[in-house]
């Protein structure tokens, strides 16, 4: 079988063709693997910003909380200043020895275990 006459130079410019083609073909496979990442990273990222978002609901709400406690245990610490001021030494007493109590009854639970 006979070839037609090809130049030389068209064997050349076919390589160098394929070549590109190739080239082109792990370009796109490149870009769609890039391109993956990058929606992989942006749905991270949203769950992040969303994660945030509640805790930082939840900090505000913790905050209210412990400033409601503190402001019970401040009128509380008010009140027994001013229980103490008042000259009521008995019920100061009375006190002491109730916790006093409560402290023993817990120790002899404990300890019977």
């Amino acid at each position: 079988m006979r070839r037609a006459h090809v130049p030389s130079d068209y064997h050349g410019n076919m390589a160098q063709r394929t070549d590109h083609e190739m080239l082109e073909e792990e370009n796109d496979k490149m870009v769609d693997h890039l391109s993956s990442k990058v929606q992989a990273l942006k749905s991270l990222t949203i769950d992040i910003g969303n994660e945030v978002k509640y805790q930082n609901k939840m900090l505000k709400e913790m905050d209210t909380d412990f400033d409601s406690g503190g402001s019970l245990l401040s009128s509380t610490m008010n009140r027994l200043t001013a229980l103490t001021k008042k000259g009521h030494h008995r019920v100061m007493l009375y006190l002491i020895l109730f916790c006093l109590l409560v402290f023993f009854v817990t120790w002899y639970i404990i300890k019977r275990r």
